[in-house]
């Protein structure tokens, strides 16, 4: 008889490793899996002194300097099986042309993107079959010396496929221990995930932590109206969204509204968030780059201009993120009350 033999180790790529990128990379490589990152120079100089170390709710774990595979070019990800995008929505288009000129003709391209239409501008340089749309349901901040945190817990979500890659990348996916959904049609996850990112802005504005979002009422109430509206834009555009952890997202303003203590309650029930996680948008304002908010709110505008409906909160919201991320100052850290009047 001959020798079993095991499989080859997955090759994996992660285009734009930031914060998303490195956690979901570095849990990725802590299971097994052969990484090469791909990102800014100065985050490469930070990880070759530091390391790459993983916090938050989770778990802990740490991937050695010298274990690490850091690269600034897309060139770099040629040999690699599978590709997880991490960019920002506004570079995706550039990001989708330079991988269809650098990777080979059967890899797997996965969005781990915000919005909706990301995965669509990846498979229009790429082809629809080599594109797997996806959610990171937890959010992740870095807090400098290669720590990067994650306050929240979600799963990561894959739409379906049936390709030996997408085999292969769910089972080193499992293997991380996070927790891991692979809906044949992931369009209803995403129109839910876009609501609850609907309170990143009241993030950026306030510079208040996602608990303080929910705990505080004046804030939570600012966050309601949010996704009462974008529920109801989503709808006129005949989205349907997801049930969110089991509960229709259209209570989730209901739930918001309600005292402080039931409020405490229902979301200690359905998820953690620990003092320390805060949005990516109040992340990119703190560090004077440009946020996503054209591709949160924004998409809710959008989607309302198509359906003849209006969507004046997210609008003025919009508005608000821009002004701040002209002024340069990081957070305008608004209090409640001068968030709500500055929204009418």
């Amino acid at each position: 008889m001959g020798e079993a033999t095991s499989e080859p180790t997955l090759r994996v790529g992660v285009m734009g490793a930031g914060s998303i990128g490195c956690y979901v990379g570095g849990q990725l490589q802590r299971a097994g899996v052969d990484v090469t990152l791909v990102g800014r120079p100065r985050l490469g100089e930070e990880l070759a002194s530091y390391g790459l170390k993983i916090r938050g709710v989770a778990g802990e774990g740490d991937v050695p300097a010298e274990q690490l595979r850091f690269r600034t070019t897309p060139d770099d990800l040629a040999d690699r099986e599978v590709v997880l995008v991490a960019v920002k929505s506004a570079q995706t288009d550039d990001v989708g042309a330079a991988l269809r000129r650098a990777l080979r003709p059967d890899a797997l391209v996965v969005s781990l993107q915000n919005g909706l239409r990301n995965a669509t501008a990846l498979a229009s340089h790429l082809g629809e079959a080599r594109v797997v749309p996806a959610i990171v349901g937890f959010n992740v901040v870095s807090l400098g010396a290669g720590v990067f945190h994650s306050g929240m817990s979600g799963p990561l979500v894959l739409e379906r496929r049936d390709a030996p890659a997408f085999h292969r990348l769910v089972a080193a996916a499992r293997a991380t221990g996070l927790p891991l959904e692979t809906p044949a049609d992931i369009a209803p996850e995403q129109y839910t995930k876009l609501l609850v990112n609907l309170n990143n802005a009241v993030s950026a504005l306030s510079g208040a932590p996602t608990r303080d979002l929910l705990l505080v009422e004046g804030y939570r109430r600012v966050v309601a109206d949010l996704v009462a509206e974008g529920h109801r834009v989503i709808r006129a555009a005949g989205g349907r969204p997801a049930r969110l952890r089991g509960v229709p997202v259209g209570w989730m303003p209901s739930i918001l509204r309600m005292p402080t203590p039931l409020v405490r309650l229902v979301t200690r029930a359905q998820m953690k968030v620990d003092p320390k996680a805060r949005s990516s948008m109040w992340e990119d304002l703190t560090k004077g780059r440009p946020t996503e908010v054209d591709f949160l709110n924004g998409e809710i505008v959008r989607l309302a201009t198509e359906a003849h409906v209006e969507a004046p909160l997210n609008r003025r919201v919009v508005e608000l993120i821009r002004q701040a991320e002209a002024a340069g100052a990081g957070s305008p850290r608004l209090s409640p009350e001068d968030l709500r009047r500055a929204l009418e």
